[in-house]
């Protein structure tokens, strides 16, 4: 039998729950191919909002439409923003309605998550990325976001903003912190173009080096749930962020071994560690005996690759956009740390 013939019968052959939405298989299963970035944004764009996961109100969202119409943006709610069903922004069905929509939509140049909490990986197997892998756009957010970074990386291989969302524009800009309104900020230049500089103190924790490759991460308790799934992330040669909240310490140690017996974290170009706030245990005399540091060291103690912590990432006021997918080149030295992106072509 010819090869072509036999590749064609063998593609016909396979299991219906293994194709993603449209049938057809595309893109490298191990996500190494080339990653298509999405047009920048310029003014008079319009950037569209949706709740996929948590519920949240108009008026809540109003923050984030005024400063983002400030930005030259126009500002287009969907249709979930307001519903409401137990915790979600909707039901399942109005949630990958309203998704689907915005990706599909050609007036919309980018989609920002109203907010975080749970939902997405319930529709992520149901949403069908075929329009938007031939025309992609910039979607937007964190947390449980993650399930999204995740899936463009591995599967669609389109690049995606890491960021707050709408429920962490302040309320008043004249009157917000600096903090908060650059990394705000963060997000328009992010829309915008802008390259990705960071530079932040040296931490004696760090293992230093200068890596480049592409940045992928999130959120790591969504990262290890997605172990196993079509939306597991591929480490190889990358250089992988994690941030965290609200996790017991002994959790997060379970998180790193995932991550280290998944070799997520065998042939990383390198490690960035952003902000875990730690929820501490119940009983003081059942604490885990290990912080953080401990954690993360003991699970890379053979690894030479540069590592960096407290990278202003996560849950937290020093949260700065990232864009995922891109390029970058990650410098851990003695006086501090710095991270710059590569303009793709």
């Amino acid at each position: 039998m010819l090869r072509k013939e036999f590749l064609r019968l063998n593609a016909l052959a396979l299991p219906t729950f293994l194709l993603p939405p449209g049938g057809v298989v595309t893109g490298d299963a191990d996500g190494t191919d080339t990653i298509r970035v999405p047009a920048y944004l310029r003014p008079g764009d319009t950037i569209a909002v949706t709740s996929p996961a948590g519920y949240i109100t108009m008026e809540e969202i109003m923050p984030a439409k005024i400063q983002m119409e400030s930005w030259g943006l126009r500002v287009k709610p969907g249709n979930t923003i307001g519903k409401r069903d137990g915790t979600f922004g909707g039901t399942d069905q109005e949630r990958l309605a309203d998704f689907q929509q915005l990706l599909d939509d050609p007036t919309v140049q980018a989609v920002m998550c109203a907010r975080g909490g749970y939902g997405l990986v319930r529709l992520i197997d149901q949403l069908d990325f075929s329009r938007f892998r031939k025309h992609p756009k910039w979607l937007i957010g964190f947390s449980d976001v993650t399930v999204l970074h995740a899936h463009l990386n591995r599967v669609v291989r389109v690049a995606s903003i890491h960021s707050k969302m709408c429920n962490s524009f302040p309320d008043n800009w004249i009157t917000a912190e600096p903090l908060q309104q650059e990394t705000i900020l963060s997000i328009r230049d992010a829309l915008m173009g802008k390259p990705m500089r960071f530079s932040l103190p040296a931490n004696p924790e760090n293992q230093l080096g200068v890596a480049t490759g592409e940045l992928i991460g999130g959120n790591c308790k969504t990262i290890e749930s997605l172990a196993g799934s079509l939306s597991d992330i591929r480490t190889h040669g990358k250089i992988l962020f994690v941030e965290d909240t609200g996790e017991y310490l002994y959790s997060i140690d379970r998180m790193f071994w995932n991550l280290k017996r998944s070799g997520k974290l065998n042939d990383l170009a390198a490690l960035i560690v952003g902000g875990f706030k730690v929820k501490p245990s119940e009983d003081p005399a059942e604490e885990f005996n290990r912080n953080l540091y401990q954690i993360v060291k003991e699970k890379i103690s053979d690894c030479s690759y540069p590592v960096c912590f407290d990278f202003p990432v996560g849950h937290q006021r020093n949260n700065y956009a990232l864009k995922c997918g891109v390029n970058i080149q990650l410098k851990v030295n003695y006086d501090g740390v710095y991270l710059s992106e590569y303009q793709n072509t």
